[in-house]
């Protein structure tokens, strides 16, 4: 082969080995900015899913929301014994206008019927299915059980008693709410009993409101009292009473305990470790404190959620 043959040999071959190098460079720049573009989309802001699991910010939802809204719901060992069917004796609770509220329909379904027969249940089972049906119920008990907390607090301060959303938004009885109003004994408490659910009810916030249950100035602050007011009348430690409470604030605001959660574990804290009455405070469950919370975590991508966190019935 002559001398001039050779050489445009090596210079096509050189060229070529150039290029190849190129594409190599340049496939390994594509790489890279895809790897990189995928960390910063996982480390600074967006939801990453991985199958069932979902992050945000590297922080595991899937495994929050398992926390703090379990699928197979939450038990309250309670006695109900023939509540149910007292409130709707009494006109408390008219039984079509409460199907027809919950359950779209002119009855009650019969897994919620047994709670209003007096059949004595001896516990309730939260869920997102129960949420509307419990805050109702739980709603007219607190309404109507005979209170000082109703009598003398809050509510009975200037005359307005009947115009809270708790009173005023009360449409599920028989005759105008304030015919019911602390007026029937269905729950027996002591002295020492009434100091109890005192210092819990001032203790217990909702995040709908900016007020404590001991002013339940709506439907979320009267069923929380009668479930304190229940729970302690049947002997209950105050700490159960904290995490049923918090189990039903939860399914009734899910967004907002979920955010709640999600908070702790970016701060390094386990919510399910964290002191049922600590969460249920004006600092983490009031309005504000819930709104602060918001303003720091911003939107996070939670599920399609249900709960009963409308004030009205």
């Amino acid at each position: 082969m002559k001398s001039g043959s050779l050489k445009k040999l090596f210079r096509l071959t050189k060229s070529i080995k150039k290029k190849k190098f190129s594409a190599l460079l340049l496939i390994i720049s594509i790489l890279t900015s895809y790897i990189f573009g995928v960390l910063s989309f996982f480390i600074l802001e967006k939801t990453i899913i991985q199958g069932d699991v979902v992050y945000e910010q590297g922080i595991n939802l899937s495994k929050i929301q398992s926390k703090v809204l379990p699928d197979e719901g939450y038990k309250i060992k309670v006695k109900w014994q023939d509540l149910g069917e007292r409130l709707i004796q009494d006109g408390v609770i008219d039984e079509k206008k409460i199907a027809q509220a919950v359950f779209g329909t002119g009855q009650i379904p019969k897994e919620f019927s047994k709670y209003l027969d007096g059949s004595k249940q001896r516990e309730i089972i939260i869920n997102n299915e129960t949420a509307q049906f419990w805050v109702d119920l739980f709603w007219g008990l607190g309404l109507a059980n005979k209170n000082p907390i109703l009598e003398s607090g809050p509510m009975a301060e200037g005359g307005n008693t009947a115009n809270y959303a708790s009173t005023g938004g009360w449409t599920l009885g028989k005759q105008d709410v304030m015919n019911y109003y602390s007026k029937f004994s269905y729950i027996q408490l002591s002295a020492e009993q009434q100091k109890i659910v005192q210092e819990i009810a001032d203790k217990v916030y909702r995040p709908c409101c900016g007020n404590p249950t001991s002013f339940p100035d709506c439907n979320h602050g009267m069923a929380a009292l009668a479930v304190i007011e229940l729970l302690v009348s049947q002997g209950k430690s105050k700490e159960e009473i904290y995490k049923d409470l918090l189990a039903l604030n939860s399914y009734w605001f899910p967004q907002t305990y979920l955010d709640i959660a999600y908070h702790f574990e970016k701060a390094g804290r386990d919510y399910a470790k964290t002191p049922a009455e600590q969460i249920l405070s004006k600092t983490f469950s009031s309005a504000m404190g819930y709104s602060a919370i918001k303003r720091e975590i911003g939107q996070i991508a939670w599920p399609a959620l249900g709960g009963a966190g409308s004030c009205g019935a």
